[in-house]
């Protein structure tokens, strides 16, 4: 029998009220046991979609000029509700995605950590960047005006909620987040994953929208399919800019919406990364390969590898150390298990991915954990192959979405180099190394410098600090 929650209403909230949908249903579902979850969502069609951007274009010129501590008050009342309402949303979220509490208690905390970051920000004003040149009517031959400059807010956003973070990156994230932050209203579509936990965080929202008083075009949360409602929302000419996380597939899909319309619009979209790490001979000669692999193995199968910053793709030097290492991490992943993952279909992928990197040429399978006991949780791998290999197939550079990784060796700096430079853009890259390594990083790392947006040094790409130096993006 299906699960019901009692409180769920299953339609889109739009400008702080409650709709129905035209255009069907959709239910989310347990992806440990399959199990359909209650209740079933309406899916918005685009004559409705229009009363949600209509709203938002309505809220702008109020909500662009919020005085600082009103606005800043707003963010922190979003962070009071969705903490108010952390346990039903927490429950909510398990059923839905199959993670564990304790990991959605820390994105509870940093999705409310978020909004109180960007609500600092937003008392403090140095966002805006305010420049101004003084006049200097005394100046020969010609004097200077008084010049001031500000940035100001784009217009309505649409913000588009990511598989794996069902709160940090969906409909109070990073994205929805920084669009309030910068005095732009949003309209959010719901991933349809997690429909209920979405619901339960886009009423903390609109309820903060109501207590600060304000248009209530500020938010709406829309439920539609992505391949219609989400490229109307982008094609829509009253959304300005548009934030997205999610597969490169979709993402390009909705580039290329937002570079074909009469105005084009900029696209803000983290899609796929494999996060490369990079051992030097040095860092295996010196270090407890033991621990390193076991470090290495729960960067990959944390979250079931379904973190953005999961490392895909480690090179790791040819010779005795790094045959060593690559002993240690069969040993370390054998007793793993396999964890469940977001969703079926997030499975099916990750499968398919894995069988087609096991079936090119020059790869072979070099450690694999055990299946886990519940529905969608495969059992993790790691492959490998030569770096000239890995330059000549394409299909090598592909992210797998899940706990897999592709071990690449190499015999020279100048193949090292070779590879970087074949890399797409990523997310992060990390390097493993001590002060003997030094040289030959030195090497890499302008190549690195241009490829990705973060470098890490002797750790793990996976966890991102909220904080004013972090970089979470491409190069």
């Amino acid at each position: 029998m299906p699960t019901q929650h009692a409180t769920l209403q299953g339609h889109s909230i739009i400008a702080g009220e409650t709709l129905s949908g035209n255009g069907g249903t959709v239910n989310g579902f347990n992806p440990a046991t399959n199990e359909t979850l209650e209740p079933a969502y309406s899916l918005i069609d685009s004559s409705q979609l229009k009363a949600a951007t209509a709203a938002a274009e309505g809220a702008f010129d109020s909500f662009r000029t919020l005085e600082p501590e009103t606005h800043g008050a707003f963010l922190d009342g979003i962070a009071q509700r969705i903490e108010a309402a952390g346990d039903e949303i927490v429950d909510r979220a398990m059923l839905e995605t199959g993670l564990p509490e304790p990991r959605l208690r820390g994105e509870l905390a940093r999705t409310t950590g978020q909004l109180r970051l960007f609500a600092a920000v937003v008392r403090q004003g140095d966002h805006r960047g305010v420049r101004i040149d003084p006049a200097i009517p005394e100046r020969t031959p010609m004097p200077r005006a008084d010049i001031r400059q500000r940035k100001v807010p784009l217009g309505p956003v649409g913000v588009f909620g990511a598989s794996n973070f069902p709160l940090a990156f969906s409909t109070a994230g990073g994205d929805t987040a920084s669009a309030l932050a910068a005095g732009c209203p949003v309209v959010f579509k719901a991933h349809n994953a997690h429909p209920g936990t979405s619901e339960i965080v886009g009423r903390a929202i609109t309820e903060a929208v109501q207590d600060a008083g304000l248009h209530p075009g500020v938010f709406s949360l829309i439920y539609g399919p992505g391949s219609s409602i989400g490229q109307a929302l982008v094609a829509d000419p009253a959304i300005k800019a548009v934030g997205f996380t999610g597969s490169r597939g979709a993402g390009t899909a909705l580039m290329a919406t937002a570079a074909a319309r009469p105005e084009p619009i900029p696209v803000y979209a983290e899609m796929s990364s494999i996060n490369p790490v990079i051992f030097f001979e040095g860092a295996l000669r010196s270090s407890d390969l033991d621990e390193l692999a076991k470090a290495y193995i729960a960067s990959v199968t944390g979250s079931s590898g379904q973190l953005c910053t999961s490392p895909g793709l480690v090179f790791v030097p040819t010779g005795d150390a790094g045959d060593s290492f690559l002993a240690a991490v069969n040993s370390a992943l054998a007793p793993s298990a396999g964890q469940t993952m977001l969703t079926r279909g997030i499975a099916d992928s990750w499968n398919a991915g894995v069988e087609a990197l096991g079936s090119q040429e020059g790869v072979e399978l070099v450690a694999q954990g055990t299946k886990g006991s519940t529905e969608n949780a495969p059992a993790p791998a790691v492959f490998g192959t030569q770096a000239e290999t890995f330059l000549n197939n394409p299909v090598l550079h592909e992210e797998i979405f899940g706990a897999a990784s592709l071990v690449v060796r190499y015999s020279s700096t100048e193949e090292l180099v070779a590879a970087a430079k074949r890399l797409e853009g990523q997310l992060t890259a990390t390097l493993h190394l001590t002060e003997a390594d030094h040289e030959t990083a030195a090497g890499v790392l302008p190549v690195l410098e241009r490829k990705v947006g973060r470098i890490l040094v002797n750790g793990w790409p996976t966890g991102v600090e909220v904080g004013h130096a972090m970089v979470h993006g491409g190069p």
